[in-house]
């Protein structure tokens, strides 16, 4: 050992002395010489020279005097005479703390000697069959294990400490170094540090000793075997060497992480970092050099990042451990750390080899306390490297980390005996660990990747990060392969597929061939059809960030240019004199073209109509669609492209000009694009009504919408699917009117053939007035808005479901602007909301919902009673499917006027609690339970507002919860009462006093007795929020707070 040769071990003489000493006596002579402590706090009291003058001299006394105390005295004349330094400055009158520095150390060195001798004896029998071991021989009281700190604490602190020079290993609050010469400064500190170092070796003595000042003891031995010869005077080289011999077998023996904290901070920091004085530069350079070994050891990487991020962000697993991981610069700083090579380092190849398996390491801890700071410093220590060194981090990171699938791609080379039926090439185990990884450190994935991993959410979240953040022409490349129409990708090995493990994950395995050309052709197929329909799915949840649409109309481009391809190829003549190249080429380029229409046909299924966000996307849609139409067109086959697809596209543009979006100049600017194919569309198609609307079209794009005829609006109107209003003319001609103009340019919007030009000229004959400018406009205005506002009460009937929607949502918001109109026949409205509330297409029912809600929350004295009236009465006396329905529509509007009432809802508290009781009584089981769920969010906020009503409530859940034949009825009851807990919090007691123990009664009869799962896990809640709300009561939180008070 290292340390031996620093302090032998005594020989045979002491220890035949050191079974004669009892522990406790060695111990007490360590109590009489540091002072019995006056507390149990006061350990760390400083002790005074002139008290550890007398201490010595008393225990000097004792040991001279005393019979019982000479056994202890012949062990430490042997251990004295083994260390004469020690001896020398035991006897030191004139360095007080020396000599008692000397003192403790010899008596520990006793102990150690003594529990040495106890450890090797052997261990007394069990006192009875099946009763606990006794404890080891050398294992230490309470008391006298904070003896044993205490003496540690004073032999580092006076016999160590001080003689460390500024910058080594200093703490706030320890004493400067004596002035002392240079030569008895070394001879002092190694006989510190190498008694030190032999009190180490026992582990009884060593635990405490490594961890509470294993910083100084490094320190001191650092100084002795590398520091400069100054600080080392009067030492030989083979002492020095002996010294850093040491210094390795601590750092080795220690607990790593440990040993890189201590080692940081011997290191230091900025000057700007500490009060202290900076580190001298040979020991930030040894312990640069220490830390790389540290990190160059089995396990090293992990040892670092412990290290560092528990002398940074606090004990691991704690609350400070999730701060670290959640502060990215700290995480950036060990990834910097990390990512750097040492000096020490053969090359920077070696250092990745042996550092990137201990990164990738990190993401598999599996306490999920420290597992979010390890993956986040994994993570940025990968990105790191990507970045600096791309080639060998993906060699050592990247390809390690996605070597389950790659070792199933296309591109991978199986060997001829891996090929055989069911050989499994990727494990379960494997897959799972791969996706996973994969989903920790998504931010570095390539595209192999993407077409290997079946559906699931982990690959799901990856996949759609990749989409999402990668450039558009990346994304809708890698879209194209995952389908076969690119080769951007790699795929599956073609001899394997994809097998259900037998703990529910996925395994890659060798399928069997299939010698059947019939099925292996329906299996290509179906695979073919399967990845179309996956990558479809995929796309649902692409639409908001506008990918979806973008390679909806890519896929477009790509028909396009297969039409032109079939059109080349017919002009070419047959291929049967082809050769076998062509032949393979021509087959190719059949399968693409199957694969794009299937595609294009799949999107236009599952795609919603959502799937255009922005004027960009319609107009490339648009553009593509007149594109093909204009090809055929030139190659003298204009019925290529349907007249109704072609329309179609064309309308779309037109709703866009008739108001169904708001239009900017920008947008303007983007339709522009169209102006050169809708006049060649215009000029070359065959159809009449074509040519027609696309030269309209092309006018009033290039008008910005101040011109519009017929045509257009009759094409944006089946678009649309309903009429523009009276509102289309002027929203559409207004931006562009001079403020001079009057009532001139409505009758040139006439000259239009506007369609709403014949209605208002009659409303201006009926006023008596048909060329009225000026004030006299004033009631045509006001006669516009009441017949815009009595064709939105006809529209709400309209048997066309989109019409019927859109009207109900219009009242709904002329209710919110509080049009004057409309409040002046709320009652009417009200009635129509009611009756669409019965309708079956939620389209419709929740926009009445959304009216109704509204009104009654404008007008609740008004609305309310008439609302609470239709909810409890039934529909002509029956109770059948439909009226439990529409009651339950009834509920819900109820439900959000409580909402949108707020505070407010209190003043109606008794109506709507009876309404849900005597709802909770419907012979319907799911009216039942909607009643006893809108009963439960009505109680929660009503909160201390409940009153006596808590009473009807309560006799009504224990009633129901315990004799409905339902479940899901049970089940609703009880979700009440935690509602009711929720909402009360802390004050459930208060307000609950009267029927608490009913309650409880009543939750702990569920527990007990209900078969229904759900109504016991809502039980199991309600009862956790009681427990909670009861234990605040009898053990409220303790808050420290200062006061000052003002004496008089």
């Amino acid at each position: 050992m290292a340390a031996a040769g620093l302090a032998p071990p005594l020989g045979g003489g002491s220890k035949m002395a050191g079974d004669a000493v009892e522990l406790g006596r060695v111990v007490e002579a360590l109590e009489l010489l540091l002072g019995r402590p006056m507390g149990p706090g006061a350990d760390g009291a400083p002790l005074r020279l002139e008290a550890l003058r007398g201490n010595v001299a008393m225990l000097e006394e004792r040991l001279r005097g005393e019979p019982g105390w000479a056994a202890l005295r012949g062990l430490r004349a042997a251990v004295l005479g083994r260390a004469p330094a020690l001896a020398a400055g035991a006897e030191d009158e004139a360095e007080p703390a020396w000599a008692a520095a000397c003192a403790v150390l010899a008596l520990l060195l006793c102990l150690k000697e003594r529990l040495a001798a106890l450890s090797a004896a052997p261990t007394a029998p069990a006192a009875a069959p099946g009763a606990a071991p006794p404890p080891a021989a050398d294992t230490l009281s309470a008391g006298q294990g904070r003896a044993v700190r205490r003496a540690l604490q004073a032999a580092v602190g006076l016999g160590l400490a001080p003689y460390l020079p500024p910058g080594v290993g200093q703490r706030l609050g320890l004493p400067a170094p004596p002035p002392s010469p240079g030569a008895v400064r070394g001879a002092r500190l190694r006989a510190a540090t190498a008694a030190l170092v032999e009190l180490a070796q026992h582990p009884v003595l060593g635990v405490p000793l490594l961890a509470q000042h294993l910083g100084l003891l490094l320190a001191g031995l650092c100084l002795l075997g590398h520091g400069p010869a100054v600080h080392c005077e009067g030492l030989s080289e083979a002492e020095r060497a002996q010294s850093r011999e040491a210094l390795q077998h601590v750092l080795d023996r220690v607990y790593q992480p440990l040993a890189v904290r201590e080692l940081l901070i011997l290191q230091g920091g900025p000057k700007s970092w500490t009060p202290l004085a900076r580190s001298p530069a040979w020991l930030r350079r040894l312990c640069g050099q220490l830390l790389s070994e540290r990190l160059m050891r089995p396990n090293g990487l992990q040892a670092v990042v412990r290290g560092i991020m528990e002398g940074t962000g606090g004990e691991l697993g704690g609350t400070d451990a999730e701060a670290a991981a959640v502060d990215w610069r700290k995480c950036d700083a060990v990834a910097k750390i990390l990512a750097s090579c040492p000096q020490q380092c053969l090359s920077l190849e070696d250092y990745y080899k042996h550092v990137c398996p201990q990164i990738l390491d990190l993401l598999h801890i599996q306490d999920k306390l420290t597992a979010r700071q390890f993956q986040r410093v994994a993570t940025t220590t990968l990105l790191t490297m990507a970045k600096e060194h791309p080639q060998l981090a993906e060699k050592h990171l990247l390809q390690p980390l996605l070597t389950p699938l790659l070792r199933c791609s296309d591109a991978a080379e199986i060997a001829e005996e891996d090929l055989s039926a069911g050989t499994v090439l990727v494990t379960e185990a494997e897959f799972s660990s791969c996706v996973e990884d994969v989903f920790k450190v998504e931010c570095v994935i390539w595209s192999p990747l993407l077409c290997l991993c079946p559906s699931s959410s982990p690959c799901q979240e990856v996949l759609l990060w990749f989409l999402e953040k990668s450039e558009r022409e990346t994304s809708l490349s890698v879209l194209e392969g995952c389908v076969g129409l690119a080769s951007s990708v790699h795929r599956l090995h073609p001899q394997c597929c994809f097998r259900v493990g037998s703990e529910g994950g996925v395994a890659v395995a060798v399928e069997e061939p299939t010698s059947d050309e019939d099925e292996a052709l329906y299996q290509k197929v179906s695979l073919e059809q399967c990845h179309v329909e996956s990558l479809v799915e995929l796309l649902s949840h692409c639409q908001q960030s506008g990918l979806a649409g973008d390679f909806f109309i890519h896929c477009l481009k790509a028909l396009t240019h297969v039409a032109a391809e079939d059109e080349a190829v017919a002009s070419c003549g047959a291929v049967a004199g082809c050769s076998l190249l062509e032949l393979e080429q021509h087959s190719a380029r059949q399968r693409r073209k199957l694969l794009v229409l299937q595609l294009v046909a799949t999107l236009c299924e599952s795609v919603s109509d959502t799937v255009f966000t922005n004027i960009a996307q319609v107009e490339e849609f648009v553009a593509v669609t007149l594109q093909r139409a204009c090809i055929s067109l030139a190659r003298g086959h204009g019925a290529a492209v349907e007249a109704q697809t072609l329309s179609m596209a064309m309308g779309l543009v037109a709703a866009m000009l008739g108001g169904a979006v708001q239009l900017k100049s920008s947008d303007f600017a983007v339709l522009k694009r169209l102006l050169p194919l809708l006049e060649e569309v215009s000029c070359t198609h065959p159809d009449p009504v074509i040519q027609e609307l696309a030269a309209d079209l092309r006018i009033a794009i290039c008008t910005h919408g101040a011109f519009s005829t017929e045509t257009v609006d009759t094409a944006a109107e089946s678009v649309l699917g309903k009429k523009l209003g009276p509102g289309r003319t002027e929203a559409g001609t207004a931006p562009y009117q001079s403020p001079g103009a009057g009532g001139a340019l409505p009758q040139h919007g006439h000259g239009c053939s506007h369609p709403s030009a014949p209605r208002e000229s009659e409303e201006q004959t009926v006023h008596g007035e048909p060329s009225a400018v000026g004030p006299a406009a004033a009631p045509s205005a006001e006669s516009s808005a009441s017949a815009q506002l009595h064709e939105l009460l006809l529209s709400a009937y309209d048997p066309q479901v989109p019409v019927r929607a859109a009207a109900l949502r219009s009242l709904s918001s002329l209710i919110m602007q509080r049009d004057p109109k409309a409040l002046q026949i709320q009652e009417k409205i009200l009635q129509v909301f009611l009756e669409n509330v019965q309708h079956e297409d939620s389209f419709v029912y929740l926009s009445a919902i959304q009216g109704a809600a509204l009104l009654s929350s404008e007008y609740p004295e008004q609305i309310l009673p008439v609302l609470l009236a239709r909810y409890g009465r039934p529909v002509q006396g029956t109770e059948d499917t439909a009226a439990a329905v529409t009651r339950m529509k009834l509920g819900e509007v109820l439900m959000r006027v409580t909402r949108a009432l707020g505070d407010m809802v209190v003043k109606h508290r008794e109506p709507l609690i009876h309404a849900f009781l005597r709802g909770a009584r419907n012979p319907d089981s799911t009216l039942r339970a909607s009643s006893l769920s809108n009963l439960g969010e009505l109680c929660q906020r009503l909160g201390f507002q409940l009153g006596s009503v808590i009473h009807e409530v309560s006799s009504c859940l224990m009633a129901i919860a315990k004799t409905d034949p339902e479940a899901e009825v049970r089940r609703a009851a009880v979700h009440v009462v935690v509602l009711l807990l929720q909402g009360l919090s802390k004050k459930a007691t208060e307000v609950l006093q009267d029927v608490l123990r009913d309650l409880y009664r009543l939750l702990k009869h569920v527990v007990a007795a209900e078969p229904d799962g759900a109504a016991v896990l809502h039980a199991q809640l309600a009862l956790e929020e009681l427990d909670t709300a009861v234990r605040s009561i009898l053990f409220p939180p303790q808050v420290l707070e200062k006061k000052i008070v003002v004496l008089p």
